[in-house]
């Protein structure tokens, strides 16, 4: 069992939700980067989203776009975030995600990265732009190597083909809760009850929901509706707001523990 299916074991054993935290490898800086997690985690984030940075980030809004953006500026790379994490995993042990697109993977070689990344510390990878037609590429690595394979889902998903998709996901799934790119738009509650019920009768893998959800309140409102919430722009858009500044890491910390306390309260 990975620390992913761990995490979520331990969390439904204990009546809990899962807060899952996006955060852009390299913005500020590497090394803000390596600081944050554990002050994340601290504040009770349960699963790191580690978004890989690229040129083109077709799926994210504005706010991570900019992110990725000053984080390629700063010099991040792939196997500088690998070498991050592997320092991390020295002293935490929280699951970790790979977000990102295919290009810089294919760039630094399936084979070679499915490795890398597995002997790093990594747990997981979501890759935005490989569709499960064309995962084998990077699977028959990334599966021998332990790495979960996490999948997103939409709403406009076909259910047909949610059921192919699902079949293959493995760690848990990311339920898209509202149409888009990151950061755009709220989810409604009412949809997104119908959708993880829906989801959960195709699947016995926890359904985590994201895109949308940027204050405690929204996320109280989605965690008693799934196994978990990711929050990603919302945490990005603070990051950038304080750039290189001293209050940073507290600043993000509190933002989290905010959204700990209001998932916690919102599922007793």
């Amino acid at each position: 069992m990975g620390r992913i299916e761990k995490r979520f074991t331990a969390l439904k054993r204990e009546g809990r939700k899962a807060f899952v935290a996006y955060l852009t490898a390299g913005d500020p800086d590497l090394e803000t980067t390596a600081k944050l997690i554990p002050a994340l985690e601290a504040a009770g984030v349960d699963i790191i989203e580690i978004g890989v940075p690229f040129s083109d980030p077709t799926a994210d809004g504005p706010v991570i776009q900019a992110a990725s953006q000053r984080a390629l500026k700063r010099g991040a790379t792939l196997k500088k975030i690998l070498a991050m994490i592997a320092a991390l995993r020295r002293t935490s042990g929280i699951p970790i995600v790979l977000f990102g697109y295919y290009n810089p993977i294919l760039s630094y070689g399936p084979e070679k990265f499915a490795a890398d990344a597995a002997a790093s510390g990594v747990d997981g990878l979501l890759v935005v732009d490989l569709p499960p037609e064309e995962a084998d590429e990077l699977r028959q690595y990334s599966d021998p190597a332990g790495l979960d394979f996490i999948t997103l889902i939409a709403p406009t998903t076909d259910p047909r083909r949610a059921l192919k998709i699902l079949r293959r996901a493995t760690g848990f799934v990311y339920y898209i809760s509202v149409t888009g790119v990151t950061g755009t738009a709220v989810p409604r509650p009412d949809d997104v009850r119908r959708d993880v019920k829906r989801l959960k009768e195709m699947t016995a893998l926890p359904v985590a929901v994201g895109f949308g959800i940027s204050t405690p309140a929204q996320a109280a409102a989605i965690a008693p509706l799934s196994d978990g919430v990711v929050v990603g722009s919302a945490l990005v858009r603070l990051i950038g707001d304080k750039g290189g500044s001293g209050d940073l890491i507290p600043a993000a910390a509190s933002f989290a523990a905010e959204i700990r306390l209001a998932i916690d309260a919102a599922c007793l």
